[in-house]
């Protein structure tokens, strides 16, 4: 007896699901008779955009050229953006870390010319379940002399620990 009412109120449910789903005709908004509500944005959007939200820049930091960086080895999508902080002897930039990943940055050279820089990702060795996002967390590095008019060549490496 309890699975013959389960079937009549679900064959129930099913006509009433059916009827709402039946073409009816629409109602225009603007002539259903009732009151019409306009809105309009409170603040119209500006020209300018608010600068924090346009590059991943801190306030003081200063970009560096895209003439004076070289991510030709860096994958695409990974970000290329760069900085120089204080003096111009911090250097900053943008990681890439997922899930488990720890994003860091290592100076592996400095010339009058240059200074290579690699974004180096580390994954733990052991099998994890880790979650599927991706970050991309401010980094800094010391420099040895303010960077100057030399350029920034980047790279990436992946690790494991």
């Amino acid at each position: 007896m309890r699975s013959l009412g389960t079937a009549i109120g679900a064959g129930a449910l099913l006509l009433v699901l059916v009827g709402c789903a039946s073409n009816q005709p629409a109602l225009d908004a603007g002539n259903g008779g009732g009151p019409t509500l306009t809105t309009s944005p409170s603040n119209p959007p500006s020209s300018s955009e608010d600068p924090e939200f346009q590059s991943p820049v801190p306030p003081g930091g200063k970009e560096v050229p895209k003439a004076k960086l070289d991510a030709s080895a860096v994958p695409e999508g990974t970000p290329q953006t760069v900085w120089t902080e204080g003096d111009g002897s911090t250097l900053g930039l943008i990681g890439q870390e997922g899930g488990c990943g720890k994003a860091s940055v290592e100076i592996a050279e400095q010339t009058a010319q240059a200074v290579k820089v690699v974004l180096v990702e580390t994954t733990p060795k052991d099998a994890e379940v880790c979650t599927m996002d991706i970050r991309h967390p401010p980094l800094t590095a010391k420099l040895e002399a303010p960077l100057g008019e030399r350029s920034v060549v980047l790279s990436t490496r992946q690790d494991q620990k």
